[in-house]
């Protein structure tokens, strides 16, 4: 059956109705964004365990700082047959805040990709009024997004959007050349896109790129890779790319967040590594744990702090944004088929480089939702 069929169809935006954490079997996948005293989590679920048919985006909101929360969104698949997830939020430069998700064809559990899928996102114009309104869904491109987009000096907007290659069988010889971390640039404040192709980054799995740009200008591309996290760079505004390498990040395989702070330092959010000796290769199960964030003062050449926000095993897909409160919010999920926890932190620059919380306020993990719990909705 044609993907087409399963990708252009809109998802149905509704208030929560009958489908609480309480009766779910399965959520992760967590984003986070800040709008004045607002805090916006997302994520998606679903009420049979795991990735696949029925898959729904959900967003909840707090105005207490994280201690509690509200389901407030659902973004419901089209059909049985077909699913919502990897939601992604991000209040662009205007104020505006986007809900992007992914949505693909899927009949069976585990079937996570049709070979086309597609970036949509709904647009709320004021995240701070006592009603929220958002706009129709829309469809952007082809693929899927899991990180927010990088605003670039020229005031464009570069969106991570990835044709997945773990598939190959499943993508048409036109689709072949695109398969891999691309950029979905809008000059025009998303009104229109362009799709730039990305780097070929070897031993990638699911891409999940970040896109950053260095103070010198150029372009850096940063994806998930069997061995951790491979780099890509591009001086010609991605013309061309150079040759893929390690970036030594290291990490499990695994979704990661990197972005430039607005003091300029940027700020990596990833799982801790063992430290390999000249010669070694890193292990083949490494778990997803020991969550950690560093920063940087150098454009990525070094890094230091190493804040542990969660030592525990199965944690994983972090995101973060700055609220006006001047703290770092950051996200992440937890045993996602028996716990289903999404979990929020909250620290400043000066916990990052000390190694520790010494701000007043701030906190490590809490429980902004999990399984066979209720919620008000």
């Amino acid at each position: 059956m044609d993907p087409e069929k399963f990708s252009m169809r809109p998802a149905a935006l509704k208030r929560p109705a009958g489908r609480r954490a309480a009766q779910r079997s399965f959520q992760g996948i967590p984003g986070v964004e800040a709008a004045g005293k607002r805090l916006f989590v997302s994520h998606y679920a679903n009420d049979i365990p795991g990735e696949g048919p029925g898959n729904y985006a959900v967003l909840l909101v707090s105005g207490d700082g994280g201690r509690s929360w509200k389901e407030i969104l659902h973004v419901l698949p089209p059909d049985p047959e077909s699913r919502v997830y990897d939601p992604v939020l991000w209040r662009d430069p205007e104020g505006r805040l986007w809900l992007f998700w992914a949505q693909c064809r899927s009949e069976k559990l585990w079937d996570c990709f049709d070979g086309r899928a597609g970036v949509w996102a709904a647009v709320c114009r004021a995240p701070g009024a006592a009603s929220l309104r958002w706009s129709a869904p829309r469809r952007l491109a082809d693929g899927v997004m899991m990180n927010k987009p990088e605003v670039l000096k020229d005031g464009s907007w570069a969106l991570p959007v990835a044709l997945w290659s773990n598939y190959p069988e499943k993508l048409t010889k036109a689709q072949k050349p695109f398969a891999r971390p691309n950029l979905l640039v809008t000059k025009d404040r998303g009104r229109t896109f362009t799709l730039i192709p990305g780097p070929n980054i070897a031993g990638r799995t699911f891409d999940e790129h970040v896109i950053v740009q260095k103070l010198d200008g150029s372009l850096r591309v940063l994806a998930r890779t069997k061995y951790g996290i491979g780099e890509s760079f591009s001086r010609d505004g991605g013309k061309t790319w150079s040759p893929s390498r390690d970036s030594g990040l290291g990490g499990p395989g695994s979704r990661f967040a990197l972005r430039r702070l607005r003091s300029g330092k940027l700020l990596l959010v990833n799982h801790q590594s063992p430290h390999l000796l000249p010669g070694e290769q890193p292990p083949a199960n490494q778990m997803r744990e020991k969550l950690t964030v560093w920063l940087s003062d150098d454009d990525g050449k070094s890094w230091y702090g190493r804040l542990l926000l969660d030592a525990r095993q199965l944690v994983s897909y972090p995101d973060f944004t700055e609220g006006d409160d001047g703290f770092i919010y950051e996200v992440h999920d937890r045993e996602r088929l028996v716990r289903g926890q999404i979990l929020l932190s909250r620290f400043t620059e000066k916990d990052v480089a000390s190694g520790e919380l010494v701000t007043p306020g701030s906190f490590m993990p809490l429980t902004v939702s999990s399984l066979n719990e209720r919620h008000e909705v």
